[in-house]
């Protein structure tokens, strides 16, 4: 039975309140191909509700139950991977193959490091005659993005379930059926009823009647800045928890002793990858002014070999972004970008010549960036890379630290110490040297308007819970 058009709430599929009906739509065509349901305030009030009767019970289950609860998720998971895969590409144009790979290889790839992560983690600790406890907060509401849909519902549904927390999720309503499966997933593993709930809905309805809720212990929330600025702000009046992993504008500071050829390339794809799509991408690449041209035309090179095509076309490398919304954000971007005076070195407005429907974007790179253009300084979430010149290493970290975010910076160096010297200036949750592998071990969040609270692993289970400290437990 299809569940598209319901909610998860208590242990069951249940209609909405008031029926509301959203087109889902495919990037690759603009057509729709499914219908959900948007919710309501009634629905965001039954599922906290469900949730908060369940936390009187599984809010004080041992780790142990959480760790066997865990367990049987991934089994479920893996069972199902074909079908998220399938619904990742659909709702949001991921190549089917990367879909597959990464889409749903992440999501796996976090709940097996929150089994690990649990296997270990010590909820309390003595100290002299008392005793540190750490307990889950309680009630959590979550809201997920589209872009890396299963990464964001995994590293936030993972960490709280092993906490012992109980939630509502609202994922993107513009890429919302690998949720619905992933829902399906949960209730054949046989989480129990109440403790983990989805109400389908947009941000203003259902994400603002999660976020300012007097139930609601918590808000997890993934997405834009404004957005997250939003959450925070409805929070605020129930002086709840508010976790935000926000935008990015990521530095990718080039030395002058690296391998041009490698170093360029590799970064036009962590810049390409997921069709643009990612917070953490190192979209700002800083190079030598002396090296400028030659990284431009290793760029050009790079960027030209990108396929873009349907998700379920053979060879495609770049789906298309993933709404209207976004292609027009981008295109109006790319146009500041010429407006401005920026070098256009490849790509640049309107679709890919073969494509004249589907939101597609033309692999973009401009050189002669300064800080001070928009394509320098707002977040594109497309396929477009600005390459600035630099003339010191030191004037390169003083300008990729001149941003409001702070999500992710990127070196590349063949000297180490170098490195580790000039990472410890970057303001950002995270510095990646000479494009190393990624790692669910390691914490995943950001300084300034890139949000706070961290997660993955430890660092995400650690944000759902709160601190006791019980006196005299050790007494006599």
């Amino acid at each position: 039975m299809s569940h598209e058009l319901q909610f998860y709430i208590d242990g069951a599929w249940v209609d909405p309140v008031v029926p509301h009906v959203f087109d889902v739509i495919d990037p690759s065509n603009e057509d729709a191909f499914a219908q959900i349901s948007l919710g309501s305030k009634a629905d965001v009030d039954r599922a906290v509700a469900a949730a908060k009767r369940a936390f009187a019970t599984f809010g004080f289950t041992s780790p142990a139950e959480r760790l066997e609860l865990l367990s049987r998720i991934v089994e479920v998971y893996k069972k199902r991977a074909k079908d998220l895969a399938l619904a990742v590409s659909r709702e949001m144009g991921a190549p089917r193959p990367f879909a597959l790979s990464n889409q749903v290889g992440v999501g796996l790839s976090h709940l097996e490091k929150m089994i690990e992560v649990l296997k270990a983690f010590q909820f309390q600790h003595v100290k002299g005659t008392s005793v540190v406890v750490k307990e889950p907060i309680g009630v959590v509401g979550l809201i997920t993005p589209w872009n890396w849909p299963l990464n964001q519902i995994t590293c936030k549904v993972g960490p709280a379930l092993a906490a012992g927390c109980t939630m509502v999720l609202k994922p993107s309503e513009i890429a919302p059926l690998d949720a619905i499966i992933f829902a399906e997933i949960l209730d054949e593993a046989g989480v129990p009823k109440g403790v983990f709930n989805l109400v389908n809905g947009d941000g203003p309805t259902v994400g603002q009647a999660l976020a300012s809720h007097p139930d609601v212990d918590m808000m997890s929330f993934t997405g834009s800045t404004r957005a997250g600025i939003l959450v925070a702000k409805a929070a605020a009046d129930t002086v709840k928890r508010v976790h935000q992993e926000l935008g990015g504008k990521s530095a990718n500071i080039l030395f002058p002793d690296v391998d041009f050829s490698h170093a360029v390339t590799k970064g036009v794809a962590g810049c390409f990858g997921n069709s643009g799509q990612s917070c953490n991408a190192p979209t700002r690449m800083f190079v030598p002014r002396e090296r400028h041209d030659e990284a431009a035309a290793y760029a050009k090179t790079a960027a030209e070999k990108f396929v873009v095509g349907p998700a379920d076309a053979s060879g495609t490398m770049l789906g298309p972004v993933v709404s209207q919304v976004q292609y027009d954000r981008i295109q109006n971007l790319i146009e500041s970008g010429i407006a401005e005076g920026a070098t256009l070195v490849t790509g640049g407005p309107g679709r890919p010549a073969d494509l004249n429907r589907g939101y597609y974007v033309r692999p973009t790179v401009f050189a002669d960036v300064t800080p001070q253009m928009r394509i320098a300084r707002e977040e594109i979430f497309g396929p477009v890379l600005s390459i600035l010149p630099y003339d010191s290493v030191e004037q390169a970290v003083q300008q990729a630290n001149d941003t409001v975010y702070g999500l992710a910076s990127y070196i590349q160096t063949k000297d180490i110490q170098k490195a580790r010297e000039v990472a410890a200036r970057m303001r950002s949750g995270a510095v990646h040297i000479n494009y190393p592998a990624w790692d669910a071990g390691m914490p995943f969040g950001g300084y300034k308007q890139s949000g706070n609270g961290r997660e993955y692993a430890e660092y995400g289970l650690e944000d759902f819970l709160e601190i006791k400290g019980i006196l005299g437990y050790e007494a006599a």
